[in-house]
């Protein structure tokens, strides 16, 4: 109080202190009672003598432990008496107050991981100068170290994760939140390139990685040799897959652009299916004494049977979940509700039946979406949006806190060999598959993957909570070396998470990799992609190849026809797609501008209200369309299906032995080649016309023609009868840059050319130009005589032959 302005200097510091401050305060008010066994102790560490909380002394004797059960049940038992000997209890000071921690102890210690999490999240944004050097799961990950160290160092055994608790309760919200919010346009537009990298590159992941640790198990002197070939391939089936949780942490970090999001992203989603079949598969040959044909052809089909069934037990739960969503236009504070509960009875059916949960968790949100968005409130779905982010945040902070108290509290067996052959091999696959399935990709991709972009995907292959939960849950009785699997799993998933979390983002920079751009999708936008996917839709109508546009439009017909009347209510059912956007977008610059403030500014006498919750009572005006009669209606029809072209139809290919013979065709193929010869004219006079002047003659030369030939150089005073040619300076390189005029009198004349015409020359002069809209080329104009056209002929032929009809040259020589 003395020094306000020391404490003021001091005040920023202290801000950011604050989170680790609440961290420390978090961790000593645990420590009293973190002796409980968290989400499961250890199986191997069940010997131990547990450890009691401080005794609930019951009236039978004193000293005796209840449990929280019991301890309630005798709370509510009626009272004894108290007046009867041997019923004698010590007085409380308060009767009401007292200590039962065992009532409330699993809720309570819920909250206080929950309340760790949130402050870490917390600190870790607080302070940039750590968030932009560490990812976010590096230092969760860290924290889970040290509180796993900090509960071993009091004596107690930390909590370690425990599978169940991770499949059934942390997974779903991160899967649901993805699958819900997925980019569906940039998921669909490369589903292929998807499906290749998770299904054939998990498989080449597993057998090579498992193949390889086999062969190291045989070499003598590693102390492996008791591990056969299928826990090897149960130990590659569990390390291959991709993590989604890893992924997202990392990559939403980067900012990296959609198209390497949506391929690591999409690959670690539905690589699941491939994931549950091998692990299920080889678990359950390690039980058979003798595999045969049967079995393996068996477990190849169990794939597409775990994979399609899991989308179909999606799908059913996302019609449900719309169909439901259309008749709670009078209750809309349980919307909300609806879709988490269908979406996690989705995932709950899908592992009731061992089939891929992750793959029906996405089913579910992707097909309910745009029909549950159509018949909720907007607060319902604000609502939806930020409970999912708050719960997948908290999942993801969990997972990774649990990962590094798992990492303390667990046993390990530590085997050089194994664990530095698994870490390599690792790499190895992730790199040899990336690069192998890209080289086959670009041979059908439009837009190529460049070798940038293969790095990228190669670096990203994160592994993460899923394979140590799949690697927890293996049995003593048929994998002794659960532990040595284990330590090789949390080794790979930290090398992934710290090596290649960390260094990725340097990486990008350092590549200059394309990173995502943040911008507003607009209406014009909206337009231009309808337009050019009808566009493109047409064109493979045309052309008889049904692609991928060709079925989306066959969908977006059948839904529009068909599903949306029966899954939306009302008239949104009927609303075009452009519309609904345009609406979307209205609402969305309406709250932005509410939030900002701006709202002040526009002069309306309700500023002071959301415009969220505006309802306008007042039904719009229907536009009034002219009413037409079945008769007119029919006759319409009728004039369209006559002259419209049926695109339509099926053909067998595009050539011209499908097409119809049109009756012109032959008239147009003269025209065309009319003005194919009027274009060799036109070129071959070009040539001579621009033939550039001769050089001049030395003196010699000339005084020896002179010589020769006086009368050939002599300059001629008339010129008036010359033959003219006439040049268009507008056009020089059209046909009828050349109109022979004064030959025309010489053709109507049927007496042949006087020498001394002949030998005058020809004089350049330029041409009048046409009147437009006149043809020149097909229209014959006053120098298309017979005549003209055979002056023409001659001036195209260069070479030294007379023309077959005539006797002599067109420009005799001088006698």
């Amino acid at each position: 109080p003395g020094l306000p302005g020391g404490c003021c200097s001091r005040g920023a510091p202290s801000l950011r202190a604050l989170p680790f401050l609440f961290l420390v305060a978090a961790l000593l008010g645990m420590l009293p009672l973190l002796h409980s066994h968290g989400l499961q102790s250890d199986p191997v560490m069940a010997s131990e003598p547990p450890h009691h909380y401080p005794a609930v002394i019951s009236g039978n004797e004193p000293g005796d432990i209840t449990a929280a059960p019991l301890g309630v049940s005798q709370e509510i038992s009626p009272l004894p008496n108290h007046s009867s000997p041997g019923h004698a209890k010590n007085r409380k000071a308060f009767p009401v107050l007292g200590i039962d921690y065992t009532h409330v102890r699993i809720p309570f210690e819920i909250s206080l991981w929950i309340l760790l999490a949130c402050l870490m999240k917390l600190g870790f944004h607080v302070i940039p100068s750590v968030s932009s050097i560490v990812p976010e799961s590096c230092l969760l990950i860290v924290v889970g170290l040290l509180v796993g160290g900090l509960i071993k160092g009091v004596g107690e055994s930390p909590p370690i994760l425990r599978s169940d608790i991770f499949f059934l309760f942390l997974l779903p919200p991160i899967i649901l939140d993805a699958g819900y919010f997925l980019p569906l346009r940039q998921f669909t537009e490369n589903l292929g390139t998807i499906l290749i990298f998770a299904v054939v590159g998990t498989l080449w992941n597993a057998f090579f990685l498992g193949g390889l640790m086999y062969a190291v198990c045989q070499i003598s002197g590693t102390g492996l040799n008791d591990i056969g070939l299928l826990a090897n391939l149960l130990f590659g089936s569990i390390i291959s897959a991709v993590d989604p949780v890893a992924v997202l942490a990392v990559f939403e970090e980067i900012h990296i652009n959609e198209l390497l999001h949506i391929l690591v992203f999409g690959e670690s989603l539905l690589n699941d299916a491939v994931t549950v079949v091998l692990y299920h598969l080889f678990e359950e040959f390690a039980n058979f004494e003798q595999v045969t044909v049967t079995d393996i052809i068996l477990g190849f089909l169990s794939f597409f049977v775990v994979s399609l069934g899991g989308v179909f037990v999606g799908v059913i739960y996302g019609v449900i979940a719309a169909f439901t969503s259309r008749f709670t236009s009078h209750i809309r504070v349980i919307e909300p509700l609806f879709v988490f509960l269908y979406s996690y009875m989705a995932y709950l059916s899908a592992e009731l039946f061992h089939l891929s949960g992750i793959m029906a968790l996405i089913a579910s949100g992707v097909v309910m979406r745009p029909y549950v968005e159509a018949n909720i409130s907007h607060k319902s779905h604000t609502t939806i949006k930020y409970f999912l982010k708050m719960w997948s945040s908290v999942s993801e902070t969990l997972i990774f806190i649990f990962l590094g108290v798992s990492t303390v509290a667990g046993r390990h067996y530590w085997n050089w060999t194994f664990i530095i052959s698994t870490l390599i091999f690792c790499l190895i696959a992730r790199v040899l598959g990336v690069l192998g399935l890209t080289w086959f990709i670009n041979k059908f991709r439009i837009v190529k993957l460049t070798p940038k972009d293969q790095f990228i995907i190669a670096y990203g292959g994160l592994r993460g909570a899923i394979a140590f939960s799949l690697g927890y849950l293996l049995d003593y009785e048929h994998f002794g070396m659960r532990d040595m699997f284990l330590t090789a799993i949390i080794t790979v998933i930290f090398f992934t998470v710290f090596v290649q979390g960390m260094t990725i983002r340097p990486l990008v920079d350092l590549l200059a990799v394309k990173k995502k751009q943040e911008t507003k999708r607009s209406i014009n936008e909206e337009i231009h992609t309808q337009f050019l996917d009808h566009l493109l839709t047409g064109i493979e109508d045309i052309c008889g190849h049904y692609g991928h546009h060709h079925w989306k439009d066959k969908l977006n017909r059948f839904n529009k026809k068909y599903v949306k009347k029966c899954l939306i209510a009302g008239e949104r059912s009927k609303e075009p797609q452009l519309i609904a956007f345009y609406h979307k977008m209205e609402m969305k610059q309406a709250i932005e501008l509410v939030e900002s403030g701006g709202l002040g500014k526009i002069p309306s006498a309700i500023s002071t209200v959301s415009m969220q919750n505006i309802n306008p009572k007042a039904l719009p005006v229907k536009r009034i369309l002219p009413a037409l009669s079945k008769d007119k209606e029919e006759e319409i029809r009728k004039i369209l299906r006559n002259n419209l072209q049926k695109t339509r139809q099926r053909l067998r290919s595009y050539n011209r032995h499908t097409l119809v013979a049109d009756p012109y065709e032959e008239a147009w193929n003269q025209m065309l080649l009319r003005r194919q010869k009027a274009r060799q004219l036109e070129q071959k006079i070009n040539n001579y016309l621009t033939v550039p002047a001769h050089k001049l003659d030395s003196p010699t030369m000339s005084r020896a023609r002179i010589g020769s030939d006086p009368l050939a150089y002599e300059p001629k005073s008339d010129s008036g009868n010359l033959p003219i040619i006439t040049v268009d300076p507008a056009s020089p390189q059209s046909p009828e840059s050349v109109d022979l005029v004064n030959e025309e009198l010489k053709g109507t004349s049927c007496l042949p050319p006087s020498p001394e015409e002949d030998e005058e020359g020809l004089v350049m002069r330029v041409k009048d130009p046409s009147s437009p809209g006149t043809d020149d080329v097909f229209t014959p104009g006053a120098g298309d005589s017979p005549s003209n056209q055979r002056i023409m002929r001659c001036l195209s032929d260069p070479g030294p032959q007379p023309e077959p009809e005539e006797g002599e040259p067109f420009i005799p020589k001088g006698k």
